[in-house]
């Protein structure tokens, strides 16, 4: 018997098609995996089933929610099916969360709005809840706010609200993008066991097949709006036969071609470099309390090599990378590049650009791309010419034209792209990506990992990979360093950390990377 049931769905947002004969089945106890790139429509399924549509959207089909036809429901149903029958959970957890308001009273306040029931009450259902997402009330207290948790705890925090009435279906909307590997196998085991406890309905929309394969019961691929292959999580790779399909599988495993065949001398020198942070003193008495971030970190990057620096959040890998760049103030060591001190030589700071997660974010919206990507010129006292930033475009796989338009008007992987010509228009020695793919599309990724290569093998370029996901480093890094509380924990060549690491947490790192099935 089937709890959701999606027939012929279509959408359409002022005389726009954007669904066109979505069909698709979660029968209770089940996760359905709902795949595809960044407007296949994934999302907008989810949306049109708890109609929390835009403006001058119009639905057309059946959607059924346990006998309830949800596309024939009055306005005052919807608001209680909302919440009380389908519960959500949103991809950036402190976007969905209030900031002024505790978890505690967060979570009760999905309580109060479905049942006439105390506060005290919902206060004390809300820690049960909590409990059962593996956040006990003595540990984590209902009066903390959520900037004081991480970002694991905070989802567990969102998928609590959602599954504080018990819902019969729950939507988990790219749920572990952000995620470092071992809090994402965390989240994805919970959200496993909500269901298998609770016997909800789950559609886990990602586009990650790695991700969805290790949780799914069957696996629903979407592109264009419109569902192109359903399967059996366990047996898609063999039964597929859509090429969309067949390109997302390999795209999940893609092998870009080498890059610049590294040098003997070094580039970057990092030594025994310690990072302090003050923290507030408890007593007037005695010397200052600190926080320390990076703990006598030594490292060093070849010319023409990629170094791939892997860790969990609060791992001390974004300190380090801040204070490489000159942006942070070291307590002990120095940082040399060209055997430059960055702290103490503009010039050497110069040499060095960067490339960060979210393209659309670091860049200036109201600004041309022209003006955009030759930013970088500015620290060294002139405006980039116009055969500069053209040939920065070209350099990356974009037309000269773009120049003349707004970040607005590219898709997320050409952004990065974007993103990465302004790195290299100055023709730094040294470029660092902060998980510069973890938010793309495997396909886009794929794309993305090609061209760093093929630019390391025309320019030389040297590269210090950020980034949780090993499966990335796996393919793009010559060595890999891994942190954790602000060490250097391991260290060697890609294949020895990934084939043999030596120490336990490496191997938890390594144990916790979802694994598409062999073919």
């Amino acid at each position: 018997m089937s709890l959701l049931s999606i027939e012929n769905l279509g959408l359409t947002i002022h005389g726009t098609p954007i669904l066109d004969d979505v069909s698709l089945t979660i029968a209770p106890g089940e996760v359905c995996g709902a795949i595809g790139e960044s407007g296949s429509g994934k999302s907008l399924t989810a949306f049109s089933i708890l109609q929390l549509l835009p403006q001058g959207s119009e639905c057309f089909g059946v959607i059924t929610l346990d006998k309830t036809n949800v596309l024939a429901a009055s306005e005052a149903d919807l608001c209680k099916m909302r919440g009380n029958d389908v519960g959500m959970v949103f991809q950036e957890p402190m976007t969905a969360l209030n900031p002024l308001q505790t978890i505690g009273a967060q979570v009760a306040e999905t309580i109060l709005i479905h049942e006439d029931t105390s506060k005290a009450d919902a206060m004390a259902r809300a820690a049960e809840t909590l409990e059962r997402c593996e956040l006990p009330n003595d540990r984590f207290p209902l009066s903390r706010y959520p900037h004081e948790l991480s970002g694991g705890q905070r989802q567990r925090v969102v998928i609590a609200m959602a599954i504080a009435l018990r819902p019969k279906l729950l939507i988990a909307d790219e749920p572990t993008t952000a995620l470092d590997v071992t809090t994402q196998a965390e989240i994805l085991r919970l959200l496993k066991r909500l269901v298998t406890e609770d016997g909800m309905g789950c559609m886990l929309i990602s586009h990650d097949l790695a991700v969805v394969t290790n949780i799914a019961d069957h696996i629903t691929i979407m592109r264009k709006g419109r569902v192109v292959e359903q399967g059996a999580a366990a047996t898609l790779h063999k039964t597929m036969s859509h090429p969309y399909t067949k390109a997302l599988f390999e795209a999940s495993s893609h092998q870009p071609d080498g890059g610049a065949v590294p040098e003997d001398q070094p580039l970057l020198v990092v030594e025994d470099v310690v990072r302090d942070y003050p923290l507030p003193r408890k007593s007037l008495i005695g010397p200052h309390p600190s926080f320390r971030a990076v703990d006598h970190v030594s490292l060093e990057i070849r010319k023409g090599e990629c170094l791939g620096l892997v860790g969990e959040s609060g791992c001390g890998k974004s300190t380090l990378t801040r204070a490489i760049l000159g942006l942070e103030p070291v307590q002990n060591g120095r940082i040399l590049l060209g055997g430059h001190d960055v702290h103490q030589e503009a010039q050497a700071r110069a040499k060095m650009q960067v490339v960060f997660q979210d393209p659309y974010g670091s860049f200036n919206p109201r600004h041309k791309v022209a003006r955009l990507v030759g930013e970088p010129f500015f620290q060294l006292g002139r405006e980039a010419s116009e055969a500069e930033i053209d040939e920065a475009l070209v350099s990356v796989g974009l037309e000269p034209s773009d120049k003349d338009k707004y970040i607005h008007e590219f898709s997320g992987g050409q952004r990065q792209r974007i993103a990465i010509a302004r790195a290299l228009i100055t023709r730094p020695e040294l470029i660092v990506l902060d998980e510069a793919v973890s938010a793309l599309d495997v396909s886009i990724r794929a794309q993305i990992l090609d061209l760093l290569a093929d630019l390391s093998s025309r320019f030389g370029l040297t590269y210090l990979f950020i980034t949780h996901d090993l499966s990335v480093v796996k393919v793009i890094a010559d060595r890999v360093l891994v942190m954790q509380h602000g060490r250097i924990v391991e260290a060697g060549e890609t294949a020895q950390i990934m084939d043999a690491p030596r120490e336990a947490y490496t191997r938890e790192l390594m144990a916790a990377v979802p694994q598409l099935p062999n073919a």
